[in-house]
């Protein structure tokens, strides 16, 4: 199990907060969602045999959401 937290742009709505959390829990290896309003940082727990971080991370970008750094532990 690997964590990645992707740091995004300002959030401007609750709605990008549902949405996001909404997509990347639907997506195969993610085991739990975290977005943080406040701090723009967007938190994800996956198993790095079904899923990749940066595959995670295309998928916020498919959003709209523009992710400027991802850092994996």
């Amino acid at each position: 199990m690997k964590k990645v937290v992707f740091l995004m742009e300002p959030f401007s709505c609750p709605s990008c907060v549902k949405k996001i959390e909404g997509a990347l829990s639907r997506a195969k290896g993610v085991q739990q969602v975290k977005v943080l309003f406040h701090s723009s940082k967007v938190r994800v727990e996956f198993d790095e045999s079904s899923v990749e971080a940066n595959e995670l991370q295309q998928l916020i970008v498919q959003l709209g959401y523009p992710v400027l750094h991802q850092k994996v532990s």
